[in-house]
């Protein structure tokens, strides 16, 4: 009797180890969820933890804090004024500026999107937010998603703000679009876009709810509800903080004008003529750029981004509470920079750093290891999707010419680029390399139903020093002990253009080029 207990002890013993065995591969074997968030029109010292500047985003600082962040990430370009059309393209199929046979609004066939590559490797693909391209793309991307912007109905107003129904069919119909309204008990309810409604920021939060309180709500209601075994992946399209910057009182409050600090850059005036001057987020605010209106305009940014951040922050709360962050990676990116003063500029249709490139780039969760590191490698947008891929083993497609980051957060590799080249339309090149950065400008032909074909734009040379100049307030091109790197930099720059094919005849219903006039 002794005997047969001791042996239906080791029987039960053994039986649980191979329990606990097959429970642990079972674990192992679970591909990673991912949470990508993507931000509008925000630039790198838009994070507290990354520029050291005023604004409170303790939420995106705790992220980095449980992540490592990429200190020199950049959107490589646009050839058009509306840069998040670009950065979303790149974003979305993982391939570079000169890739995308046109601007970035229709994603070629070819080319699969993360979301494609992510639902036949098995995951529930969900969007939230704002959608920038065509709506076939959106269809084939994703298979479920709520609370869709940007598809064509628009009041410039984050909280009057149309959105859609996901719809499987991907027409989205400007007729299904709808507000989101408080009724007189305080709910939030649907209601038909009036038809005189005008555009223009005129709501407050006593009108409706604010866009990224809509769309932080919908992520959340997610992971509450999520019971699917497959993992998922979500892609969490903010519109904030981009114009018009619009906050709940509360966060106006937290910055007062007066004691708001000017970066290095501001200028009343931009010393030239750039190609793209006059443009409507250039006349968000009128010239000169007083101190004052420069403030101003800074107060209303950090506003709206520490309410992103609180946004964020019940995202990634909700994430946690429902068991899924322990294997979740975490990607929060934005989409460019954003001058706000600038350089004497207002919006991001250039190529100075925190004025229009600089991006945050920052992975972070339960999964990552070496929590608090910072890389100083060169990064574009377009890595992300490759990136996420090698993290959670997931082929990437041939079509993808970004570069996984992987290596370099699992310390295997110092960087995976030794450079960064950047466009803007015709008039604008920059070439990174080191701790120099070169900016060239041209004066060039453009055209416009308007005024048919105009000249616009400068000849002008720009040398800066990134690492003791981030702000690039110190033009060294003129000094002579820079002109054995400056002609060296420029002849770099024109193999580079030749090698990624940055030429007019690359970029669909483009007209001009900006070699022809360099």
């Amino acid at each position: 009797m002794i005997k047969s207990y001791h042996a239906i002890k080791n029987i039960t013993i053994l039986f649980i180890a191979l329990a606990s065995t097959l429970t642990y591969s079972q674990k192992k074997s679970v591909k990673p969820n991912v949470l990508l968030i993507y931000t509008d029109d925000h630039r790198y010292s838009g994070i507290h933890a990354l520029g050291g500047m005023e604004v409170k985003t303790p939420n995106m600082d705790a992220l980095i804090e449980d992540g490592v962040a990429f200190e020199n990430a950049y959107l490589m370009g646009a050839f058009t004024g509306a840069t998040c059309v670009a950065s979303r393209a790149m974003l979305l199929t993982g391939t570079n500026v000169f890739e995308l046979e046109g601007t970035g609004h229709t994603l070629p066939k070819e080319n699969a999107t993360f979301g494609e590559v992510f639902g036949a490797a098995g995951y529930n693909t969900h969007i939230i937010g704002k959608w920038h391209q065509d709506g076939a793309s959106l269809k084939r991307s994703f298979t479920s998603g709520d609370k869709i912007m940007g598809r064509g109905v628009y009041l410039v107003d984050h909280f009057r703000m149309p959105f859609y129904d996901y719809e499987t069919a991907g027409e989205f119909k400007k007729e299904n679009a709808y507000l989101l309204v408080y009724d007189e008990q305080g709910k939030i309810v649907k209601a038909p876009i009036p038809k005189d409604a005008k555009r223009g920021p005129t709501g407050t939060e006593k009108n409706g709810p604010h866009t990224s309180e809509v769309f932080a709500k919908e992520a959340a209601s997610y992971f509450k509800s999520y019971t699917s075994r497959k993992p998922f992946l979500m892609y969490l399209a903010f519109h904030a903080p981009h114009d018009p910057r619009q906050a709940p009182q509360e966060y106006k409050e937290l910055y007062t004008t007066e004691n708001i600090q000017l970066p290095p850059s501001y200028m009343a005036q931009h010393p030239f003529d750039n190609g793209h001057m006059f443009l409507r987020d250039e006349e968000l605010a009128p010239w000169p750029r007083t101190p004052l209106v420069a403030k101003q305009q800074l107060a209303d940014y950090y506003a709206i981004i520490s309410h992103l951040d609180a946004q964020i922050g019940k995202v990634i709360k909700a994430l946690k509470e429902s068991g899924q962050y322990e294997n979740t990676l975490i990607v929060l990116s934005g989409d460019s920079g954003l001058a706000v003063g600038n350089h004497g500029l207002m919006g991001k249709q250039n190529s100075y750093d925190e004025d229009g490139i600089h991006v945050p780039l920052i992975f972070s969760g339960n999964l990552i290891k070496n929590k608090g590191a910072r890389y100083d490698s060169f990064a574009y947008i377009h890595d992300i999707f490759p990136t996420i891929c090698d993290f959670t083993n997931v082929d990437a497609p041939n079509t993808v010419s970004g570069k996984s980051l992987l290596p370099i957060m699992t310390n295997k590799v110092k960087g995976v680029r030794d450079y960064t080249y950047h466009a803007y339309r015709q008039f604008q090149r920059a070439y990174r390399k080191g701790d120099y950065k070169l900016i060239e400008y041209v004066r060039a032909k453009d055209f416009s139903k308007k005024d048919g074909e105009t000249e616009a734009g400068s000849k002008v040379t720009q040398l800066f020093h990134i690492k003791t100049d981030p702000w690039e307030t110190q033009n060294l091109s003129f000094f002579p002990e820079h002109r054995a790197l400056l002609t060296q930099m420029r002849n770099e720059m024109k193999v580079k253009a030749l090698e990624l094919g940055d030429k007019k005849e690359n970029i669909e219903g483009e007209k001009y080029d900006f070699w022809d006039f360099y």
